[in-house]
């Protein structure tokens, strides 16, 4: 502040050097001169009231000198008081401007705290919703798993009435798996947290399996289902097969769900640039232009009736949309009362080479051998209902309510394989992992796989870095808890043996 007092006080002394060299009309000129450096002062200075007073104070005392100095220099009484109220208004001006400029900055610099006040409010929400859904989800995937699988051995082994309540059961658990993973990809979208992969696939075997898995529900309503243009579209493609499948399963779902005669045509074409182009299209009674144009909004449905009717949530075609543009493309809709509906998805699917390894033509069944399995999980539910998918199967289970039991057997018997429960309380299945392969063991590189919740790529990733080899989603598949395990299983090349110090690095 000192500094600034006497840079001022120097400057503002260069207007006294006027009225020595050109009497009067110097002084004029000094006065001008002291009148647009306080101008400066005032923008120089607006963060500080205490450094715009030490500025300004030179200049105030310079204004004082410079009319002495006039009158000493043989300018009239009258130019004197003339220049002393310029000075006063000038300071007044100056002064006035500094309180008005203070006075925004305050505001602006409020607004931008009441900003970062909301967007931390924001993040903090988005973050508590996260984890709030991370544990819902979790808990909701322990019931789900075991309706799943005791409705399945239960029509695996039933007969008559009892199969048909089993298979209801199972429909009603599909359902709120189906449901779930709506909401909780909905949360990943709103957070920004999705992500796709970019993979080789066999796009003609995909809407095969499509058509394959509705066609019976297609069937049981009456309906034909056709797909044109399978034959002309090209076999393998890059792109995400996963998000591929679930924006299909949404739309044809949809389409079979609400045509109660007719057909349910996919069509499938190539443009230029890659640009692969899906649309499905249904004989049903259509939508009114007011429910078409809110038709992708998240939560929306088209009516009270059809919500009533058909339940869900309304996310799936809001989901849709967001995943094909996450992909690069988009999803459009087109209908006409009484005229059906068309929903045409465009997305960039890149063609590709088929893989040589012939690792596409995996088998839906797979014939495994004697094993003993160690189970590990802290829900009783979750390691019963893995048991009952296990039962057919000649293997020999063992179960552990925590990874610290885990780790005691594990070092007391050897095992062929590891189902291995990601969150548990007091040590995690990746914890457990690391140390198992740390320690010098009869189970060191058995094939651990992960039973999670979580299917981001980053967790799937720091499941591998702490030595797991697959990984299975919950609610549990057991389809593809049987793949897991056939993969798991098959001898390993030299270069993806588990080291055990990258792991415990990871």
């Amino acid at each position: 502040m000192w500094f600034t007092a006497l840079n001022a006080f120097v400057f503002a002394s260069i207007s006294l050097v006027g009225p020595l060299v050109d009497g009067p009309w110097g002084a004029a000129s000094g006065g001008w001169m002291l009148a647009g450096a306080t101008c400066y002062i005032v923008l120089a200075n607006i963060a500080s009231r205490h450094m715009f007073r030490a500025a300004l104070a030179p200049f105030a005392l310079m204004t004082v000198l410079l009319l002495i100095e006039s009158r000493w220099v043989g300018a009239p009484w009258s130019s004197i008081f003339a220049m002393g109220s310029a000075g006063l208004m000038v300071l007044g001006v100056a002064g006035a401007i500094w309180r008005e400029a203070a006075a925004a900055r305050k505001r602006e610099s409020d607004a931008h705290a009441e900003s970062d006040r909301r967007r931390l409010e924001a993040e903090s929400a988005v973050a508590a919703k996260s984890a709030f859904i991370a544990v819902v989800s979790h808990e909701l995937r322990t019931p789900i798993s075991a309706i799943l699988a005791g409705a399945e051995d239960i029509r695996r082994h039933g007969q008559g009435s009892d199969a048909a309540k089993a298979e209801l059961i199972a429909e009603a658990g599909a359902m709120m798996r189906t449901l779930l993973n709506d909401l909780l990809d909905q949360a990943k979208l709103d957070a920004g947290r999705m992500s796709v992969e970019t993979i080789p696939f066999n796009l003609r075997r995909l809407l095969a399996q499509q058509l394959s898995f509705w066609r019976a529900e297609a069937r049981r309503k009456g309906l034909r289902l056709r797909l044109d243009g399978g034959r002309t579209c090209p076999q393998w493609v890059t792109g995400d097969p996963t998000r591929l499948r679930q924006i299909l399963n949404n739309l044809m779902s949809n389409a079979i769900k609400f045509t109660d005669a007719g057909a349910v045509t996919v069509t499938v074409s190539l443009w230029p640039d890659n640009l692969l182009v899906l649309s499905v299209e249904d004989t049903g009674p259509g939508l009114e232009p007011a429910a078409l144009e809110g038709l992708f909004a998240p939560f929306q449905q088209a009516g009270a009736e059809v919500a009533r009717t058909h339940g869900g949530t309304g996310l799936g075609l809001a989901i849709s949309r967001d995943l094909a543009r996450l992909m690069g493309g988009d999803l459009v809709a087109a209908s006409q009362p009484g005229k059906g509906a068309c929903f045409t998805v465009t997305l960039p699917l890149p063609q590709a080479l088929a893989p040589t390894s012939g690792s596409d033509a995996a088998t839906e069944s797979l014939d495994l051998p004697p094993l003993a399995v160690l189970v590990v999980d802290d829900h009783e539910i979750n390691r019963r209902a893995v048991g009952l998918m296990l039962r057919d199967m000649d293997v020999r289970l063992t179960e552990a309510a925590s990874g610290f039991e885990a780790l005691g057997l594990l070092e007391a018997q050897a095992f062929d394989l590891v189902l291995m429960d990601c969150h548990m309380p007091g040590m995690d299945g990746m914890s457990v992992t690391r140390e198992l392969r740390r320690r010098a063991g009869p189970n060191q590189h058995t094939p651990v796989i992960a039973v999670t919740g979580a299917g981001e790529p980053a967790h799937i990733d720091a499941c591998r870095a702490a030595g797991m080899t697959d990984h299975v989603l919950k609610p549990i598949d057991a389809g593809q808890l049987i793949q897991a395990m056939g993969r798991a299983l098959e001898p390993p090349a030299p270069d993806q043996i588990p080291d055990a110090a990258g792991a415990i690095s990871a």
